[in-house]
């Protein structure tokens, strides 16, 4: 079994053929999902989603950086509200995003912290979005841990020294499609990142692997990455996705 530790697949990007997409991820052994809320809007089609497939996907509770506006109290209790009345099994996706526009930074790491301690408060795992905000992102987590803070840093794509950093304040790497990217960089060095301290994801429908760059990203997909995985550490896809998966169920539980 393989778990995709952060897939979208309640997006409307799989409207037309969700079923399909599922059958096809089963095919090639994915047969849990783990999928991280975005907004308040969102909330509605990741329940549908999981209604659907009630032994398939998990869902996660949270407020995705780049949603982080004038109005993020609000969302933030809508949130809060959901995570209290619902079942999920993460606080995520959460984190910093400073790529696509800083005009809300301070508001972003506000937004941040209360998820962190969301997360200490009800013992659950978070999924750590990063764009453009490294250094600050790991300095906030390392000033929030206090021993209760676990979860992914989903798509990791930072150096190596931020990669011990990470695994030293109880985070483990969340490994997508960069890995397979030529410009991708993490595959220089993620030998030297102990196999246990990894998880596999696709964040699909974004950043596909190679060889299906520039097309829509599915969980299917996945057996690029643990290919690729299986290569960088000399060993079989079939064990990369035994240990991935034992990694997957450390973080978020038994699914």
């Amino acid at each position: 079994m393989i778990i995709d530790t952060h897939t979208h697949l309640f997006t409307k990007a799989f409207d037309e053929d969700r079923e399909q997409v599922v059958r096809r991820a089963l095919d090639e052994g994915v047969e849990r999902f783990l999928l991280p809320n975005i907004d308040d809007e969102s909330i509605p089609r990741l329940k549908r989603t999981v209604d659907a497939y009630p032994e398939l996907m998990f869902p996660m509770m949270g407020l995705h950086p780049t949603s982080v506006k004038e109005d993020y109290e609000w969302q933030l209790q809508v949130i809060e509200k959901e995570l209290g009345r619902g079942k999920y099994y993460g606080i995520g996706e959460i984190g910093m995003d400073l790529y696509w526009d800083k005009t809300y930074v301070k508001e972003q790491e506000k937004v941040f912290r209360k998820q962190l301690n969301w997360a200490k408060e009800t013992g659950l795992p978070v999924s750590v979005h990063i764009r453009d905000a490294f250094d600050l992102t790991l300095k906030i987590i390392r000033e929030e841990q206090d021993g209760r803070l676990k979860g992914v840093l989903h798509c990791f794509t930072g150096t190596y020294e931020q990669a011990l950093e990470a695994m030293d304040l109880g985070m483990w790497l969340g490994i997508g499609g960069v890995v397979t990217f030529k410009n991708g960089k993490i595959d220089r060095f993620l030998e030297r990142i102990p196999v246990e301290n990894i998880v596999v994801e696709t964040d699909a429908p974004w950043l596909t692997p190679a060889p299906f760059r520039g097309k829509r990203n599915e969980p299917a997909y996945l057996k690029y990455i643990v290919e690729k995985l299986a290569e960088i550490y000399h060993t079989t896809p079939d064990e990369i996705a035994c240990l991935t998966t034992h990694n997957a169920m450390d973080v978020f539980g038994e699914l």
